[in-house]
This record gives structure tokens, sequence and C-alpha cells, in this order.
């Protein structure tokens, strides 16, 4: 009798704390739905243990579970690269950006400004830069314009250029050219 004035207590103590678990279907697309929000960035990456990149961003949604993996910056960017002595060798800023990890992969777009080591600067809607390919990473087929010093302007529609951005091509170049008669 004492022990089953005992148990049965206990067994309603223990009764109202076991787990109820539900079982509820969530929907997730993993293109359209990122894994993880960053906000208010600023932070470096680096490659091989050297610091290589500095990031701001208002807001970096990471896309790690999607097909192809990609990092987007809905509210702009601006980007820092740095050789292995820590010097700027360019820095990128867009209202928008996407990075696809696989194949190492920026696009930028709208409002693209882009300047060298050497001060060139480079503007258009979209750019393109590859980390993989060695002789042209840098590329676009839309109106590129650089400039060189306030006065000296080319534009071409498309564009490829080298690693450091002091070698470029244009297929289609043009260009304004201040001249006092």
């Amino acid at each position: 009798m004492v022990l089953l004035t005992i148990a049965l207590p206990l067994s309603f103590l223990f009764s109202c704390f076991r787990e109820k678990n539900e079982m509820i279907d969530v929907f997730f697309d993993p293109q359209t739905y990122s894994t993880i929000i960053k906000t208010n960035v600023e932070t470096y990456i680096s490659d091989s243990g050297i610091t290589r990149y500095k990031i701001i961003a208002a807001t970096w949604l990471i896309f790690g579970k999607a097909s192809e993996p990609y990092w987007h910056f809905p509210d702009g960017v601006f980007l820092e690269k740095f050789d292995s002595l820590f010097n700027v060798e360019a820095s990128v800023q867009a209202d928008v950006a996407y990075y696809y990890q696989r194949r190492k992969l920026w696009q930028l777009d709208g409002n693209v400004d882009i300047t060298n080591r050497e001060g060139l600067r480079f503007q258009t809607e979209q750019f393109f830069w590859s980390e993989q390919e060695q002789e042209f990473p840098f590329f676009s087929d839309s109106l590129v314009t650089i400039t060189e010093q306030p006065d000296i302007r080319q534009k071409s529609i498309g564009f490829r250029g080298n690693r450091d951005l002091t070698y470029y091509e244009f297929p289609q170049p043009s260009g304004d050219f201040e001249v006092e008669l």
C-alpha cells in the first residue's frame, strides 16, 4: 500500500512532463530561401592564410543549400582586394552583388564602380570577376567607361581585363577627349 501511495503520485507527476511531439511539414526551397542572413557586415576573407578581401555590406544572404551555393548582397557591397603585402589592389562598389562559390565568380550589378591600384576607374551596370580565370578574370558585356584622368574617358560595349586591371581590351571602343581649340 505504501508503494502504491508513492508510485501513483509520481506517475501523475511524470505524465505532466511527458513531451508531445507534433510533426509539422515545412517547405524549404534552398533556391529562394537563404540559410544564413548577416547584417551590417565588415569582414575579411583569406586564401591560404593570406588576407585577400575585405567586404562591407548592409545585408549578406548565404544560400548554402542551393544547387549552386551562392552569396547575395541585395543592398550593395563594398569590397577591397589585397595583395600579399596587404596593399589594396582594387576597390569595388556595386548596388547588388552575387558570388557563386563553386565557380568562384562575382557578378556585380547596378552602378558598378571599380578602381585599380593605379587609379583607373571602371564604371558599368554589370561586371563579372572570375577568381579562377588566369588571363582575363574581369569582363563585361555592358557599356563600360574607363576614366584615366578627369578629362580622358574610354567607352566600349564589352570589356575584358587582366588580374590587376592594368591591361584591358575593348571589342567596340569609343572615347571622349577634351581638346582646346
